[in-house]
């Protein structure tokens, strides 16, 4: 017959009439759109992945795509398992994390959200949870080209438990301290931007700089990546504010718009910034501009008219761009920038809630009623933003710097791959596959009658890396006289200088005999 609470028939016909009665006080709706938005969220998980991948060397692009993807498995189980709870539930008054009355997703079914009357409990579970998966993935920056992916999974779920799960609990939970002081954070300044663009800090800071070799002439090696990527994070993001209205209401049109323009805006000063040096119109400018827009646009959007975010994406775009440069001065290999975009982009969006929140906006879903900031007069506002900002940024740092250094300890969990690793790449040593594989390459050139000829009479033998995994590199099978001259040599596009590709051998060696 189905579920029911004791297994008879008469129990499970009272229990669904109870649970149909539930969802008639909600608008359909609102629900659709809220399932829709969550979904949509989701979508940021692979632009997170693909905007990585471009971003990155290309012996570690493929890397950097399965630990985002394998953080967002980690994180639906963490939440599922003890996340939720600690995260949201209700009956934990100490104002800093939940207890474990959900555990397990218990009891969490049709009553009203503790985030808004307008969805029930279960769905306001899982829009949240593809919250916290948007989180941890942003953090997976910060394993960039020389980071372990196992021991990452690892810290993944213990920082999802010890930072995330406190972060959301300050301020969106009833009984958060944050919450009850009338921080302004409307989709996660704080839990989401400032936790994984501080804890990309931490954890950068705990891995190292990457070898010096590898910081020499780089690049991001498909740009077009980075393009498609960010492209599905700024659709995503319309779901991720625009649905943290939980409904289909005004202020969460009001979201959207302010969205789109502080991306607009942010994407354009950055470009113009970076003009202004290179002279040239930078895709990667423009890509970042936009990110840091939407990352101020997150805390920001459900508080604000239109023309205010016009300053926001301004603010983002600019200070984003300068905050690039900081990682030099502490001298910590935030590879991807996680700190300059998420981190200090979520700050300006908290810190301009104080002087730019409307409360005839915040009204706009019928259900709010909270005051605006300084075109409000409310004054006090701006000390309770700063110190928000102060305490997550602060906790953030330490509890990722502790619990990253604690797992680096044990044997067998170093974060960190070997110099020998580095060299050859993620994707080489971690994963056993590649993003673009060159293999293949080297596969089509030897069914060539023309190279295989010549080679054979070069006496080279071509041997693909992927049917033998345990030899981590890419050098043939050369006579003894060669290698006693060091010319063997990894398929990378950073290879040694004066070292020539098995393809390129083969080239010139068809050359020469035409």
């Amino acid at each position: 017959m189905g579920f029911s609470p004791d297994g008879s028939t008469s129990s499970y016909r009272a229990f669904f009439s109870r649970a149909v009665n539930d969802l008639k006080q909600y608008d359909h709706g609102d629900l659709s759109f809220i399932i829709i938005a969550g979904a949509m969220v989701s979508f940021m998980i692979p632009g997170l992945a693909f905007l990585y991948s471009g971003l990155s060397r290309r012996k570690s692009a493929l890397s950097l795509i399965w630990a985002v993807s394998a953080s967002n498995a980690v994180v639906i189980f963490q939440w599922y398992f003890w996340g939720y709870s600690l995260g949201f539930s209700t009956t934990a008054t100490n104002g800093f994390i939940g207890n474990l009355r959900n555990f397990g997703l218990m009891k969490v079914l049709a009553e009203p959200s503790p985030g808004s009357p307008l969805v029930p409990d279960i769905l306001y579970a899982f829009f949240q949870m593809e919250f916290a998966c948007v989180t941890a993935s942003i953090l997976m920056g910060g394993l960039a080209e020389r980071g372990r992916v196992f021991p990452a999974m690892v810290f993944t779920f213990i920082w999802m438990t010890l930072v995330y799960c406190p972060l959301v609990c300050w301020i969106w939970s009833t009984h958060g301290w944050a919450f009850k002081w009338g921080v302004l954070d409307f989709a996660g300044g704080g839990p989401v931007e400032i936790g994984s663009g501080i804890g990309g800090l931490a954890y950068s800071w705990v891995l190292g700089r990457r070898h010096e070799r590898e910081l020499l002439n780089f690049r991001p090696h498909n740009v077009s990546l980075v393009g498609l990527g960010t492209s599905m994070l700024w659709f995503g993001w319309i779901g991720f504010n625009g649905g943290s209205a939980f409904g289909a209401n005004l202020r969460a049109i009001f979201a959207i718009w302010n969205t789109m323009i502080a991306a607009a805006f942010g994407a354009m000063v950055w470009c113009l910034l970076d003009y202004r040096i290179e002279r040239r119109w930078s895709m990667v400018g423009l890509c970042s501009g936009t990110i840091a827009g939407l990352v101020a646009a997150t805390p920001s959007s459900g508080y604000l008219r239109p023309w205010s975010s016009v300053i926001v994406g301004i603010l983002s775009g600019a200070f984003c761009n300068f905050a690039t440069k900081l990682k030099f001065l502490m001298r910590i290999d935030d590879a991807l920038d996680l700190f300059a975009e998420h981190a200090v982009g979520g700050m300006i969006g908290l810190i301009l809630n104080a002087f730019f929140a409307s409360s005839s906006i915040t009204s706009m879903d019928d259900v709010s009623s909270i005051p605006g900031g300084w075109v409000d007069h409310n004054w006090k506002q701006l000390y309770k933003q700063f110190a928000y900002v102060c305490a997550t940024s602060a906790y953030t740092f330490t509890l990722t710097a502790m619990i990253a250094k604690a797992i680096d300890t044990i044997p067998g969990m170093s974060l960190r791959c070997t110099p020998e690793g580095e060299m050859l790449g993620m994707d080489e040593v971690e994963i056993g596959e590649f993003a673009t594989d060159y293999i293949e390459i080297r596969r089509n050139v030897t069914d060539s009658g023309t190279f295989v000829s010549q080679e054979s009479r070069n006496g080279l033998k071509f041997v693909a890396g992927g049917d033998h995994h345990d030899q981590p590199n890419f050098t043939p099978h050369l006579p003894e006289t060669e290698q006693a001259n060091g010319n063997g040599h990894h398929h990378q596009e950073d290879a040694d200088p004066g070292q020539e590709t098995i393809v390129e051998k083969a080239e010139a060696n068809s050359v020469a005999a035409t």
